[in-house]
């Protein structure tokens, strides 16, 4: 599995509700994509949530790296371009994962992020993260990047209180695609 996100930073006067009507008109078209396990059509809104500011930030997890390629290079990802500019898209490897389809019930996603520090070994490293990540009431995936040695945990939550007292983001969901099902 891979997982992509970009992280569009909107002026903190812009009018949230074209973002809001954007996915609405147009969140159903990757819904069943190609190798597409799921994409949140995530959201911060600057003042709420404890948000700093507007962006709008899709999470994607893939099956493989066909389906991610297609969506890239064959026209879909231009829809991002045109409206936004040239966007960083940020690349990990799922790590931990115990999520089900649940998932699809979630309002919110919270998301932290921590560095892996440089060590002698990495042998026990997920058992690590493991133990040091919050203990929330919530299904979560711990994705790492080993180009910036960080990983993020993203837990699926039903309302921002289930962040607690953790500092991190917390995304809005406006849609969730979801794989084809045979």
């Amino acid at each position: 599995m891979i997982a992509t996100q970009y992280k569009i930073i909107l002026p903190s006067d812009y009018d949230m509700n074209i973002i809001k009507d954007r996915v609405r008109n147009n969140g159903y078209k990757t819904d069943g994509f190609e190798d597409l396990k799921y994409k949140f059509y995530l959201i911060t809104e600057k003042g709420k949530n404890n948000n700093l500011q507007n962006s709008y930030s899709p999470l994607y997890l893939w099956q493989d790296s066909s389906g991610l390629n297609k969506f890239l290079f064959n026209g879909f990802y231009d829809n991002i371009i045109n409206s936004f500019g040239w966007q960083q898209v940020n690349l990990g490897v799922p790590l931990i994962d115990n999520t089900t389809h649940k998932v699809s019930e979630a309002k919110y996603i919270f998301e932290f992020e921590r560095e892996i520090s440089p060590q002698g070994s990495l042998n026990n490293l997920r058992n690590e993260i493991e133990k040091a990540i919050p203990r929330l009431d919530a299904e979560y995936i711990v994705i790492y990047n080993p180009d910036k040695w960080k990983y993020s945990v993203f837990y699926f939550i039903d309302h921002p209180s289930k962040a607690g007292e953790e500092k991190g983001v917390v995304y809005s969901i406006l849609h969730i695609s979801e794989e084809k099902l045979s």
